[in-house]
């Protein structure tokens, strides 16, 4: 998987500390790139897909990388905690858009669709073209050429369903 070289660097790493008794240990961040979260989540789906990490394995894994500082890392949390605990549903709901069956797909798209799924159907703060636009650039970035046109469609059908108040339908 190719690592970005630079990343919105109009956010500026937060660094907190919070007393617990005589122990100082790091605040979990909710500020920070949203951005930043989503690959986050991609490159922890893409691992948990080859090895079956778990979630803390996962989060651990997370926290050594060169973005997490600048990430929102309850975000992250929250994305990856509802994918994973709520996968097998969420591939059930992306199937019969799919024109192929979910592990025919590559770790990156399968990993794309399982976190525009969930957002678009979890996280009903996040407006539906805002989750399509994240999951087509992970995809330009990460995934194979031409990828993000599929993922932009599939998504799109779905958003039709789940989301169709907030398109006007």
């Amino acid at each position: 998987m190719m690592l970005p070289t630079e990343h919105d660097a109009a956010e500026p790493a937060v660094t907190e500390r919070v007393e617990i008794g005589a122990n100082a240990q790091p605040a979990k961040r909710s500020g920070g790139s949203r951005r930043l979260s989503r690959e986050l989540v991609l490159r922890a789906l893409y691992q948990w897909q080859l090895n079956e990490s778990t979630l803390a394995e996962l989060v651990a894994q997370a926290a050594a990388t060169d973005i997490h500082a600048k990430a929102n890392v309850t975000h992250f949390e929250t994305l990856l905690a509802g994918i994973l605990k709520h996968a097998a549903t969420l591939d059930e709901t992306l199937a019969p858009l799919l024109d192929r069956e979910a592990a025919a797909l590559s770790p990156i798209e399968h990993g794309v669709l399982l976190l525009g799924a969930y957002e678009l159907i979890h996280q009903l703060d996040v407006p539906y073209r805002v989750v399509l636009n994240e999951a087509v650039d992970l995809t330009k970035r990460y995934g194979g050429t031409d990828g993000h046109k599929y993922i932009n469609g599939v998504l799109d059908k779905l958003s039709r369903v789940v989301r169709e108040a907030e398109r006007g339908g």
